[in-house]
């Protein structure tokens, strides 16, 4: 019986296990992952308790056109009701708790920004276009920056841009022009975010715990603490094929025979790795040394062309970290009451809040629905995350990077500019857990086309990569969706299967999308 071997326990190796099931026919004994960490999820984590503050390093937005997510998870039954399904709870709440976001820009005085006017000039409107028409081919290596001039980094369209998927003027051109075809028909609610969806609570327990119980149930093995070093291929072969594979668990070294008919599937670098955690009163540590996920990348593609090019992605930790923070508070309805005073209309519809003026490119997300299901009555949590972490903030002279959570709480109190005794009484019953991610925006670096591998590279018999340094053309990295896909395409093109994933959702095509686009970037 043919056996699979995944590297990494991310989403992507996650959904592949699951279509391997599915689809491919494997029974979940012969599936096996290897995860460096003790703990499974890759990017989709969480941790802490009430008591120490709770810790995630993000949040997790679906849509409606998240085809192949949906799809896999309309077969996983929720933890909280089996009879459920994930992506028919993740439906459910988008019901309940659609956001209607009232204030989704702050700017440098304490003022809400009337976001029905993009503030795009005629120069910046020529400009977009101009990028949706332009060849990918032509975009290669080029930054956003490239394509637009000044005025486009001071705009309302580019702040909800940015702030919502990380996207940086340093960044890829192609990635921004793929993020605009891809999410186009966003955008006329973009400003209210009330075509997002969310699961129920944080995204290790509403996805990743519910998606491994599943395989675990079906008898597939998980091994944590253990690293892949490298891949053996087979000699004499004008295709690729792996033959074996080198391991190391705790401190010892192991190699697994791998024959013609296994799949190796690969997760090659990741946007979660070396991340640090702080503490209330401590900053995060420097990043430590890349893991294994890098380094393997580094040992597979170097001598070939087809294995893509990691160094355009883990070299510039300058361009490509964020720095997320956790709010535990023993009062939370003194915060979320100045929320809704400043500009919301309650719990569970307040979206994201962009704090324009911020040097440090604050966002906070503070909707009032609690977000892990162990969080005790009367506890509350909220987070947020900078985009310019590595400059020094409006209120501090330090740098995030330097400041303890106290210290990044007391700057995003300085933006809301609450009354004094609201602020000093938020201080004295919150907890705040930073976060520094320095490869979390990696997959948006400037590259060039063939600097991610192929999920399936040309004349591979039992080799494939998923995960968001695999290229799909037309989707848009740093989704979930994007990680499934090439999970799916994976599975499906080694095993030459004829269930394939379904077509990237391509709105730009339809009349209907364009015209409320246009009509959207066209406000004054």
């Amino acid at each position: 019986m043919a056996k699979a071997y995944l590297v990494g326990s991310g989403i992507a190796a996650l959904a592949a296990a699951g279509f391997l099931i599915r689809d491919g026919g494997f029974d979940g004994s012969d599936i096996h992952l290897f995860e460096e960490r003790r703990r499974i999820g890759g990017g989709l984590d969480a941790d802490g308790t009430a008591d120490t503050g709770y810790s995630l390093r993000g949040g997790l937005m679906f849509e409606a056109e998240y085809r192949c997510t949906y799809d896999l998870l309309s077969g996983i039954p929720s933890l909280d009701d089996p009879s459920v399904s994930v992506t028919r709870e993740i439906l459910a709440e988008h019901e309940r708790f659609a956001w209607d976001d009232l204030a989704r820009l702050v700017d440098g005085d304490g003022r809400i920004v009337d976001t029905r006017s993009t503030g795009l000039s005629e120069r910046d409107r020529f400009d977009l276009a101009r990028c949706l028409a332009t060849p990918e081919a032509h975009l290669d290596g080029r930054r956003i920056s490239e394509c637009f001039g000044e005025h486009f980094f001071t705009t309302n369209f580019w702040f909800l841009w940015c702030s919502t998927f990380a996207l940086q003027p340093w960044h890829s051109a192609i990635e921004f022009r793929r993020h605009l075809k891809r999410f186009l028909h966003l955008l006329p609610e973009f400003a209210t975010l009330s075509g997002v969806h969310r699961p129920r609570y944080n995204p290790y327990d509403s996805v990743v715990r519910p998606l491994t119980a599943w395989l675990l149930d079906r008898g597939v093995t998980v091994h944590t603490g253990c690293r892949v070093v490298d891949l053996e291929f087979a000699p004499g072969h004008r295709d690729i094929t792996v033959a074996a594979l080198s391991l190391s668990r705790r401190g010892r070294d192991e190699k697994i025979a791998v024959a013609p008919d296994d799949l190796v599937l690969v997760t090659n670098g990741s946007m979660a790795d070396s991340f640090s955690v702080g503490s209330h009163t401590s900053p995060p540590r420097p990043p430590r040394p890349r893991s294994d996920a890098w380094l393997l990348w580094h040992r597979l593609a170097r001598g070939r062309d087809d294995f893509g090019n990691p160094d355009a992605f883990d070299k510039r930790v300058q361009e490509s970290r964020v720095e997320s923070f956790t709010v535990t508070t023993e009062d939370p309805g003194v915060f979320l009451d100045a929320l809704a005073k400043f500009g919301g209309y309650g719990a569970g519809h307040d979206g994201p809040m962009t704090f324009t003026g911020s040097d440090w490119l604050l966002t906070i997300v503070a909707d009032g629905r609690p977000v892990h299901p162990d969080q005790p009555e009367g506890v509350g949590v909220w987070w947020g995350y900078a985009l310019h972490p590595g400059r020094a903030g409006n209120r501090t002279p330090k740098p995030m990077t330097m400041c303890s959570g106290r210290e990044i709480l007391e700057e995003v109190l300085h933006h809301l500019r609450l009354d004094e005794a609201v602020a000093a009484r938020v201080l004295a019953t919150s907890t705040v857990v930073p976060c520094l991610m320095p490869y979390a925006t990696s997959q948006f670096l400037a590259r060039r086309r063939d600097d991610r591998p192929k999920v399936v590279p040309k004349g591979s018999v039992n080799l494939a990569f998923i995960g968001q340094f695999a290229e799909v053309p037309a989707d848009a990295t740093f989704t979930v969706e994007y990680s499934v896909r090439t999970a799916w395409t994976a599975v499906a093109g080694l095993l030459d299967l004829d269930r394939q994933p379904p077509a990237v959702y391509k709105g730009h095509h339809d009349p209907h999308v364009l015209v409320a686009a246009l009509e959207t970037v066209h406000r004054r």
